[in-house]
């Protein structure tokens, strides 16, 4: 159980676990094992290696690997340090990565050996990072991190910490332009804990294993892993998302609680064998990030035989919103394509086109209220005035609450595609298919995939004269993009659907894909 009345900032949770349970296996990855005692002192490490290089409160620390124990490590040092962690998304092209490193205003960048050479490469680029830290140690100008961490005092450095100070900065992409910092604050995670603890969603048994395999660069990844630790469970981490090696550390560790996404599901139920394991102590499997279909998640209970539980948020809202319970996951009560209810400490509302909050089973723009609503987009006023509105985020999703107060997505409003979690906007995907010298006009959008929930399908105008065929156009896609968002698929035509004023009609280019379906997400 969380002891919410112990905490007051993102640092105070290695704190209260170390006295409580300095004994307990706080992290195990790849072997290493980790106690509370030792995270908490390792942490102290890391807050004084920031200090003694100058990091004052607010400075941005960049964290530039795969899942690890090290993660959680140099996060519960910047806590204790005052200073926010920035999670960079690994997935992206490098100049992707550069504008996050320039934007954030990295002060010290922690980074994987998976990616040394990217930024090397980048180094003309990212000028205004001071210091470099290999994670993984092996790199003949940067420190090694743990003879780095070592090196430092172990006592703590006790800085004052205000709810409204920010502990972490998530990247998201913007429907146009380039991605957007989201601030979210000490106050913001002890609202989440809060959620957690009296939500029916990670109130959970000190001692027992959890399962962190979501990347950490995701709110879903560093909420499991916090709430995880906040509960003096075992954080059982793995580097990289295989459903094959999840099940085998299901088992291995006898796993009580886990989060996935509903595409790392639906890959699990499909391995073979999956029905001979030994899941008899898994007991509560978080799902969210994402829509699941009805067949995969009544399949998944089949397989797994534990208690299941949906949890909808965004990056903004703290990766909190809404809770679907186990008890509402009875077929029978018809509540299945919900997001549940909204958690005890959030608002949602359901706006109209003019403002006016609409009636239950009218759709209209999911809104959302809490104390886990993120305080902005790092210098962008302008986004933040826009997204926030008299204390309500526009989240962008359509939906609709229905008479027992359950929230249902409807659509996107933005034409966000989320393809395995991961979400795609169609107008960065667009501007890089623009560079291609044969296309005169493009069209992106999401079509329905049995195993990614959505797949990104380009729709393309060749110039007269000019032509191109799919396999050279997604070549030319891996060059500006990142893998998740470049087009699975290409379609061509004469010409593509617009209005009187030129508006691209993208809901007819969707509808002969989500002919029968039932809402236009899957």
């Amino acid at each position: 159980m969380i002891a919410l009345d112990q905490l007051n900032c993102v640092a105070d949770i290695t704190r209260y676990q170390s006295t409580i349970n300095g004994h307990r296996i706080a992290q195990i990855f790849e072997g290493r094992e980790t106690t509370y005692s030792d995270l908490d002192r390792r942490a102290n490490q890391v807050a004084n290696g920031l200090i003694n290089a100058a990091c004052e409160p607010g400075t941005r620390i960049g964290y530039l690997g795969k899942n690890s124990d090290y993660y959680f490590e140099v996060m519960a040092g910047t806590a204790k340090a005052n200073v926010v962690i920035a999670g960079v998304n690994w997935r992206l092209a490098a100049p992707e990565i550069a504008y996050i490193l320039n934007n954030a205003c990295i002060d010290i960048l922690f980074v994987g050996a998976e990616f040394y050479d990217v930024i090397e490469q980048l180094m003309p680029d990212i000028g205004g990072i001071r210091q470099f830290i290999a994670i993984d140690g092996q790199h003949n100008a940067w420190p090694d991190y743990t003879a780095w961490r070592d090196a430092q005092a172990t006592s703590d450095p006790m800085i004052p910490i205000a709810l409204d100070d920010d502990a972490l900065q998530l990247y998201t992409s913007g429907t146009t332009g380039n991605p957007k910092g989201v601030q979210l604050t000490n106050g913001n995670y002890l609202d989440v804990l809060d959620q957690a603890a009296n939500g029916g969603w990670g109130d959970w048994d000190e001692g027992e294993a959890s399962i962190v395999a979501m990347p950490i660069f995701h709110v879903a990844g560093v909420n499991v892993g916090l709430v995880g630790l906040a509960q003096g469970l075992t954080n059982v981490i793995l580097k990289d998302v295989d459903p094959v090696v999840i099940l085998d550390l299901l088992e291995k560790y006898r796993v009580k609680y886990a989060f996935f996404v509903p595409a790392v599901i639906l890959f699990m139920n499909s391995i073979p064998g999956v029905r001979d394991r030994d899941f008899s102590n898994l007991d509560f499997l978080l799902y969210g990030a994402s829509p699941i279909s009805e067949e995969v998640l009544l399949t998944a209970k089949d397989i797994f035989k534990c208690d299941f539980c949906q949890v909808y948020g965004l990056t903004e809202t703290c990766g909190a919103g809404t809770i679907l319970p186990p008890e509402d996951h009875d077929p029978a009560l018809g509540k299945l394509r919900s997001c549940g209810k909204p958690a005890p400490t959030a608002e949602v509302r359901i706006l109209g086109e003019d403002g006016q909050t609409m009636p239950a089973n009218e759709v209209g723009e999911i809104t959302y209220r809490s104390k886990s609503l993120m305080k902005g987009y790092w210098k962008n006023d302008e986004a933040t005035a826009k997204s926030i509105q008299n204390g309500w985020f526009l989240t962008g999703d359509a939906g609709y609450l229905d008479e027992d107060g359950y929230l249902y997505i409807h659509d996107r409003i933005k034409d966000m595609i989320v393809s395995g979690g991961e979400n795609v906007y169609p107008a960065e995907v667009e501007n890089a298919l623009f560079d291609h010298p044969a296309i005169g006009d493009v069209a992106v959008i999401g079509v329905p995939d049995e195993k990614w929930g959505e797949a990104v399908k380009a729709v393309v105008v060749l110039k007269p004269g000019m032509s191109a065929t799919q396999e050279e156009i997604i070549a030319h896609s891996r060059t500006k993009i990142a893998g998740y968002k470049i087009p699975k698929s290409i379609d061509f035509t004469d010409v593509l659907p617009r209005n009187p004023t030129g508006k691209l009609l993208k809901r007819e280019l969707r509808k002969p894909y989500w002919e029968g379906k039932e809402r236009q997400i899957n």
